[in-house]
């Protein structure tokens, strides 16, 4: 355990690189930080850090930088978020509430993450199974088929072409989306193979082939897809890295590519209430970055996922207040919808 010395100097080698990029030494913490004790202390104590492995020497006759293990207490020893200010609150919102569908929704978040934070923002689309069917519809259109769109309480939309074996009558059509949404509206997205088969089974023998039909293609749709969506911004923040991106920004922007890593990197979140901080090695994907991420949803259910990832020499503090205030007003904003 250090004592508050000690994580005083971390914090403020911490600091200090986050913001300049550069090792930093003694005499800079004495002028920058009034710790109230001399160089001469500071480098003896920055020498203890080094020791048990907080920061390192990247060259001889150079300052210190913070390692992963460093950035790890910083990170756990942060009491509380400094809380956005009321202009930041408002452009928030003001962005937000400007969307007009679920798609411009998960666009304006990444977007806005990005311009907040300056690293790669990362938001997945609601999952379906952590999701409840708001309204099923039935639109019959050319020919034997029937659209059927199916609303999720978080404003995710599937859609599905229904091949029936023979006309239906409007007033079937009609009868039949009332019992489904009946039977449905409200549930989990887990509870509707359970809630519908009734429906199939009391339906008139002449109608219920294309009953039959029609709610295939509805549990063809409340099934989650494997390629779980997510929407990515802000790859070009990477660029004022340079050359201060630890390694290589090559793995970062592979990763950027395949959403199945994105969506490891995100992690699984259950509740909207935690910031999750990965550094560097913590991050078996992606080894050289840092991920900061939360969920978001209604209350307390998580939904899904966003963050942002970027170099570990990232400003922690001001990146976990955006993440979560960020999914703070997309849940409500989904909610509300």
């Amino acid at each position: 355990m250090l004592d508050d010395r000690k994580l005083a100097v971390l914090r403020a080698i911490v600091e200090d690189y986050v913001s300049t990029h550069e090792p930093v030494g003694s005499k800079s913490i004495v002028e920058r930080h009034h710790l109230g004790v001399s160089a001469a202390t500071i480098r003896n104590e920055m020498a203890a850090l080094e020791d048990e492995g907080y920061i390192a020497q990247p060259h001889t006759s150079a300052g210190r930088i913070p390692t992963d293990l460093g950035y790890r207490l910083f990170v756990d020893r942060l009491n509380e978020l400094k809380p956005m200010t009321g202009s930041e609150r408002r452009a928030i919102a003001e962005f937000l509430e400007h969307a007009v569908d679920l798609d411009d929704v998960m666009l304006r978040t990444t977007r806005l993450l990005a311009q907040l934070t300056r690293q790669v923002a990362i938001v997945q689309y609601p999952s379906l199974q952590r999701s409840l069917i708001r309204h099923i519809e039935l639109v019959p259109v050319a020919g034997r088929r029937v659209m059927v769109v199916v609303i999720a309480d978080t404003g995710r939309v599937e859609q599905r072409m229904a091949e029936v074996p023979l006309d239906l009558e409007p007033e079937v059509v009609e009868g039949l989306r009332t019992r489904l949404n009946g039977a449905v509206a409200g549930k989990p997205f887990a509870e509707v193979a359970d809630a519908l088969s009734p429906i199939v089974e009391d339906t008139d023998f002449g109608n219920r082939p294309a009953v039959a039909a029609i709610v295939a293609c509805i549990l063809e749709s409340v099934v989650e897809r494997l390629d779980d969506r997510v929407v990515v911004a802000g790859a070009a923040n990477l660029a004022r890295y340079g050359s201060h991106f630890e390694t290589s920004v090559a793995p970062l922007l592979s990763a950027i590519e395949e959403h199945v890593v994105l969506l490891r990197l995100l992690g699984e979140a259950s509740s909207t209430s935690d910031v999750l901080v990965r550094i560097g090695a913590e991050n078996a994907a992606l080894p050289t970055s840092s991920v900061v991420s939360t969920g978001y949803g209604t209350g307390d259910v998580a939904v899904a996922q966003l963050g942002v990832v970027g170099p570990t020499h990232m400003d922690y503090s001001g990146t976990m207040r955006a993440v979560h205030a960020v999914a703070s007003y997309v849940g409500r904003l989904l909610t509300e919808g």
